[in-house]
């Protein structure tokens, strides 16, 4: 059997949510209200709702990827939830902010804001050739497994 390359990237998107998530849940609220802060995007309240939610979204997210269950919409998720960070680093550095490193892993991995533009705009093109390929990135899934056991 070959190497399907498409299964081999889903899952490795669907680690690098679940990891970005996980250090956001694992670490205090606080550490990543601060980074959301730093981007002078929202009001106050949606700053809250953004740090308690969206480290859920990506934990989820990310597992649905890795387990290929609902990965049609899955993936389409993942795209949206990518080119919103691109335009959030992106204003950022437009507007000058002074933000050091982006936030996205939290105290795992150190990412300066051109390099995670410059990371999320080749994980938005891999997700778009993920979704352009769908049967052959939804190989080996439970998405399969269930529609055969249906």
């Amino acid at each position: 059997m070959a190497i399907n390359v498409f299964v081999i990237l889903r899952i490795l998107i669907g680690v690098m949510f679940i990891v970005s998530g996980f250090e956001k849940l694992i670490s205090p609220y606080q550490n990543f209200l601060y980074v959301v802060q730093g981007y002078e995007l929202f009001p106050a309240f949606l700053e809250n709702v953004a740090a308690y939610v969206m480290p859920w979204v990506g934990l989820f997210l990310g597992a649905f990827l890795l387990l290929s269950l609902w990965v049609k919409w899955a993936l389409r998720a993942a795209l949206v939830l990518t080119g919103m960070f691109i335009f959030i680093v992106a204003q950022a550095i437009i507007r000058g902010l002074p933000i050091i490193e982006c936030g996205c892993f939290g105290d795992f991995i150190s990412v300066p804001l051109y390099g995670v533009l410059i990371f999320d705009a080749g994980i938005f093109f891999v997700i778009d050739s993920l979704m352009r390929k769908e049967g052959r990135t939804s190989v080996f899934s439970l998405d399969r497994y269930l529609e055969n056991e249906g």
